[in-house]
């Protein structure tokens, strides 16, 4: 997976195709009708001036304006080109300075495409080269800047999605493991993974359990990302890694069973996290812990009915096998908390259809008592594209996954599925600051947008590491 060259100038090649963006009130364009163009969103109209030909993007109304409309707008525009061949783009940002690292994040997503299994002769013909952002000369430096960061977090996103879209005969918890140890070797960073073998000695619970009827065994990954600043916040990122969720004895529909590839969602965002805090040299200390399993239906799988004694000893009555997410994560959230005593843990997770069903597909469910953070996030995720929704959690949920013969019970019903869930997973947060990120939806898109394709998005990449960039340093180190 190559990406482009990004680079910030104050005057764009010749050869390059140059795109221009428009709000609804900006004046008319020379030599085109109103009816053709007018700025409404993401449309689009293609010029030729002399030799240069020219995009311009519409952004919208000036008054609904929000910056993910320039993400999208560039990802429109690349997506648009590619088509005609257009290798080297140059984006006038020169009234829109600020702007240049959503632009340059919405052209590298919008770039990206899976075809790793299509044949030669189908998949795209042209691939995206070169990346310019035009700017003013006093405005040079801070481009420069911008686009960098642009590029990391995009880059770090792809990644993402690259994972995230390999199929779960490719993709198994040992390959994901893999895949950890690669990119912990490109970073220079550590890496540990527990194989079955170290899990049963180490009293793994609930990620053998919930992988004990597959024949692809589980896997905990755990990677540390360390931090030269003395006193640097310690933060853990915790992610659901299910490479195939059937929902084992408890089994799902048919239909549409095929999306359960997307279920390591949670955990192929953490490996995009680590890669693009240890890029950006963020100030943090970061440890991102995986517990990933496949969840099959056969005689050796878990049952309804079992109880299981998680890693630090609590346990979980089993109620619905297919309820597995938030069991593999009670052992990851334990082992964080006890062994990293970290500032603030978050997890992500594909947890719940009933969050989908609350907040659609476009945003994630946010869960936390911190008052503080829940705002921080939320705009946060308002500003990188990666929203968020707040839940509630309280004693009413508690309740309903009180059980008679363990700690909890790993479902309580269908109503507020999504926070007794939330619920279920506070039990092993710990007393510090604690987000659970509950992304079945936005995980994965099963239709085009304007500025991704089908298929594994990277939510939550940066969403989390734009928090760690802008607020980390408020983290009080333990």
């Amino acid at each position: 997976m190559r990406s482009p060259r990004v680079i910030a100038l104050t005057q764009p090649s010749g050869d390059a195709t140059l795109v221009q963006f428009h709000f609804t009130d900006a004046p008319e364009l020379p030599d085109v009708p109103a009816a053709e163009f007018r700025g409404s969103l993401n449309s689009c109209c293609l010029m030729r001036l002399g030799r240069r030909r020219v995009l311009h993007v519409g952004l919208g109304e000036r008054e609904q304006f929000h910056i993910d409309r320039f993400r999208q707008a560039a990802g429109v525009a690349v997506k648009s080109l590619l088509k005609i061949g257009a290798e080297i783009l140059a984006f006038d940002l020169r009234a829109h300075s600020d702007r240049v690292e959503a632009v340059v994040e919405g052209v590298l997503l919008g770039a990206y495409k899976f075809e790793d299994f299509k044949s030669k002769e189908s998949r795209r013909k042209f691939a995206l080269k070169t990346v310019q952002v035009w700017v003013s000369a006093p405005r040079l430096k801070m481009a420069q800047e911008q686009a960098l960061a642009g590029s990391h977090l995009a880059n770090a996103t792809n990644f993402t999605r690259q994972i995230g879209n390999l199929p779960p005969n490719v993709l198994t918890p040992k390959t994901l493991a893999q895949e950890a140890q690669a990119l912990a070797r490109r970073l220079g960073i550590k890496c540990r993974v527990w194989d079955e073998r170290a899990l049963k000695r180490e009293g793994f619970g609930g990620i053998l359990a919930v992988g004990q009827g597959s024949a692809n065994p589980p896997r905990f990954i755990v990677l540390e990302s360390p931090c030269s600043v003395r006193n640097a916040p310690t933060v853990a990122v915790v992610g659901k890694a299910i490479t195939f969720d059937t929902g084992g004895i408890s089994i799902k529909p048919a239909d549409r069973m095929e999306e359960m590839k997307w279920d390591k969602m949670g955990g192929c965002a953490v490996l995009g996290i680590v890669q693009a805090v240890r890029e950006l040299r963020l100030p943090i200390r970061l440890i991102g812990l995986i517990p990933s399993a496949e969840n099959m239906p056969s005689s050796t799988a878990y049952r309804p009915s079992d109880l299981i004694t998680a890693w630090d000893g609590k346990t979980i009555e089993v109620l619905n096998t297919d309820a597995e997410g938030r069991v593999v994560l009670a052992d990851a959230l334990a082992y964080a908390r006890d062994q990293y005593h970290p500032d603030l843990t978050v997890d992500l997770a594909t947890l719940t259809g009933a969050c989908v069903v609350a907040l659609g597909g476009r945003r994630a469910g946010l869960f936390t008592v911190d008052e503080r953070i829940r705002g921080l996030f939320f705009s946060v995720g308002e500003d990188t594209g990666d929203r968020v929704w707040p839940l509630p959690m309280g004693e009413e949920y508690a309740e309903q996954i009180q059980s008679d013969v363990a700690l909890v019970k790993n479902t309580g019903g269908r109503e507020g599925g999504a926070c007794t869930a939330a619920s279920f997973l506070q039990h092993w947060s710990g007393d510090g600051p604690w987000v659970h990120l509950d992304i079945a939806g936005p995980a994965m898109g099963l239709k085009e947008l304007p500025h991704l394709e089908k298929g594994a998005t990277g939510f939550g990449v940066r969403l989390i590491t734009e928090f760690l960039r802008r607020h980390g340093s408020q983290l009080q180190p333990s």
